[in-house]
This record gives C-alpha cells, structure tokens and sequence, in this order.
C-alpha cells in the first residue's frame, strides 16, 4: 500500500464529480454579479438588460442556473459532511470536535472571503448552517427528507408572506383613497432608488481596492443577516444532502432507471414552475418588487425539483462516462472545490474589478458565459495534474490542517 492511500480516505467519484458539476455550475449563477451590479442578478430592467439578447440571456440564467447549481452544491455540502462524521466516528474520534473545527474555519474563511474579496460569499452561511445540521446526523433518509421538506416549505410561505406583503403594499401607491397609499408610494420610492444605487455601484467597482473594502466593512452584518433569510432553504437543502447520502442515491447505488424516473418526475414540473415566474416577471416589465418575489420566494419551489432532476441526470451522466478521461478531470475539480470556489472569486474580481482590468459592468451577458467556459477550462486544466502530485487541493489542505490543529502532509509519496 502507498502512504499516501494511509492517509488520504478513499474517494467516492460520485461525489467528487457531482461537486465538480456544481462548482463550475455555480460560476454560470454568480457570472453576473461578479460583472454587474447587484439588482442585475435579479432583473435585467436594472442594468445589461438593453437587447432582446440581453433579456434571452437573462431569462437562460434565471430559468435554467440560477438556485439550481447552489442547490447542488448545498446538497453536496450536506453528503460531504455526513460522510466525515461517519468516517470520524468510524475512527473512534469526537465527531462533534472534528465537525465543529471545522465549521469555525470555514466560517473564518468566509467572512474573509467577504470581506476582502466579494460580497457574495456562502462559505459563512454553509458554515452556520452546517452547525445546525450536524444534530440531525443520526436520523434515518426518510425522516430527513419528510424534514427537509417541511421546512423547506415553511421557508417560501415565510418569504412569500415577507415579499409578498410588500407587493401588496405597493399595489395601494396608486389609490390615494387607501390608508396605505403613502406607506406604498414610499415602498416604491425606495425601489425607484435602485437606479440610483446601480450607479453607485458602477463607480465603486470601477474605482480603486479600499473604497470597496470600506463598503463592505460598513456592511458587517450582511454575513450574519444572509444566514437568518436563507436558512430555511440551506438547512434542508443540506439535510436532502444527508438522507440522499444515506440511502445511496449520492453515491450511485440506485438502478439507472429509477434515476430517470427521479428526473422526469421533477424536471417537467420545475422546469414549467420556472418559465411561468419568468413570464410574470416579463409581463410586469421586470418590476423590481416582482423580481424580488420571484427570486427570494416563488422560484423556490421550483429550483428545488429541478436542483432534484439535475442531480439524477448528471448521475446518470457519471455512471455512463465513469471511465473516461473528462470525467476524471471534473471528478479532480471537485476534490478541489474549496480551492476553485475560492480561486474564482480572485479571478473574476481582478478581471471586473478596477483595481484589476476594470472590466466592470462592460461585458455583455452572452460574453459573460463566455468568460465562464473559460474558467471552467482553467478548472479542469489544473485539478487533476495537481492532485496527482498532492493529497488535496491547496486551500483544502489548508482548512483540513487548520481544523486538525496540525499541518498534514500535502505532496504525495512515490510509489514504493
């Protein structure tokens, strides 16, 4: 046996290379906001949305990516953490210690990702909320999954009740006879601000590094608010993650039909789900209180099936190409996924950023994707020829030593 084999566990390649697929899937959902301002994510109306290409391109991302490869990732976040409890335990060691090491590390990676990188980090939350999942480790699939959904369905009554009101509201700005005619003018004033606030946001992230340090310093509590809002979507994302974990569907135990028939049970309907919110938003002219609603609350449901469906289909994908170069390579960009998720954020704010080449709010949405397969050759270029020569990725190293307490050893040994 190689030393190496001692020390690293043994892979599961279903994991490895659904991690893959969600990593460099989440890069066509955070494109955008690594280009343009913040509410161009949301609506095409606020900035890049000029062209009928434009709102194509948007319509492409918002149907098809957006909440989906994060939805992937989340369940995965979920599997992953599950798997090292097992293994921790399996080892006779303190699961929680081991657990909650490394919880505290991420989050401090987190909050320095945010802080000094780019405001839209989920290091931080998957870290919060992987401390709250950690109590459900021992409960059975079925029991997660009844869970999961519950409280999934609980979080977009909530949202909805939220956002909804607040297009309730709005509704009486135009009825001076209503008792809330002035609290809906003001709500639709401060939407109106968003504009202004584009603009800002354009001169920030051209300009130079501190001014944006400062902007997100001034936000401190972002981080901490982002967790209350998305809890009741990550927690059972992660808790799907953990029962799909369990009982073998994550790690491609299931027979190949009953794959497909995950994938056409929740495709059609999620996918139908989704163009009918992207028509409502249309056919408002992508009013931003209709834009925050579709996003925060009526595509949850949804991103859910189709995160679901994708899950199956790209499982399916493995199992047919499990041998085959390319998949290797994206199996080896998800071993690395810390360090990509990570190396990404430094790319892409030295490529838009103005004190990198300025590219901000000057790229196209379809060009944007552009940049993303790029990124994604860049992915599958280095993963592989690394791990062949080291046991983890650099950052995973990194967070594995911090969290032990002691530096393990990266660089692989020759075969004996």
């Amino acid at each position: 046996m190689r030393e190496d084999q001692e020390i690293a566990p043994a892979r599961l390649v279903t994991l490895d290379a659904l991690r893959g697929f969600a990593v460099m899937g989440i890069l066509a959902l955070n494109i955008v906001a690594f280009a343009m301002p913040e509410m161009a994510y949301v609506s095409p109306k606020a900035y890049g949305g000029e062209t009928a290409a434009d709102i194509a391109a948007w319509l492409f991302g918002f149907i098809l990516v957006d909440g989906k490869m994060r939805g992937l990732f989340s369940i995965l976040f979920g599997a992953s953490m599950l798997l090292i409890v097992d293994r921790a335990e399996a080892a006779g060691q303190d699961a929680g210690a081991v657990h909650y090491r490394r919880m505290v590390w991420l989050a401090i990676f987190g909050l320095c990702h945010y802080f000094f990188l780019w405001w839209g980090d989920i290091l931080f939350l998957y870290a919060a909320v992987g401390c709250v999942a950690f109590g459900f480790r021992h409960w059975e699939a079925r029991r997660l999954i009844k869970w999961a959904i519950g409280l999934f369905t609980l979080g977009t009554l909530l949202t909805s009740l939220l956002f909804g009101g607040q297009l309730a509201l709005a509704s009486f700005a135009d009825d001076p006879a209503s008792p809330f005619a002035a609290a809906g003018s003001d709500l639709r004033d401060d939407y109106g601000a968003i504009d202004d606030e584009v603009t800002e946001e354009l001169a920030l992230y051209r300009g130079p590094y501190l001014p944006m340090l400062e902007e997100r310093l001034d936000s401190a509590a972002n981080p901490f608010v982002g967790v209350l809002i998305s809890m009741l979507e990550t927690l059972p994302l992660m808790m799907l993650g953990m029962a799909l974990f369990r009982n073998g569907f994550l790690t491609g135990r299931w027979a190949a039909d009953d794959y497909r028939r995950v994938a056409w049970r929740w495709l059609p309907p999620g996918l139908l789900l989704t163009i009918a919110i992207a028509w409502l938003q249309w056919r408002s002219g992508f009013d931003y209180i209709v834009g925050v609603n579709a996003f925060m609350a009526w595509a949850g449901p949804g991103r859910l099936m189709m995160t679901i469906a994708y899950a199956a289909l790209l499982l399916l994908l493995i199992r047919h190409a499990h041998a085959s170069a390319w998949l290797a390579r994206v199996a080896a960009a998800g071993r690395a996924a810390f360090s990509n998720y990570l190396g990404t954020s430094i790319a892409m704010t030295t490529l838009f950023y103005g004190y990198g080449l300025g590219l901000f709010g000057d790229v196209g949405r379809w060009p944007l994707y552009l940049v993303c397969i790029g990124v994604w050759g860049l992915m599958l270029l280095w993963s592989k020829p690394w791990l062949e020569r080291f046991h983890y990725g650099p950052l995973e190293w990194l967070w594995r030593s911090l969290a032990r307490g002691k530096w393990q050893p990266m660089r692989l040994r020759p075969t004996q």
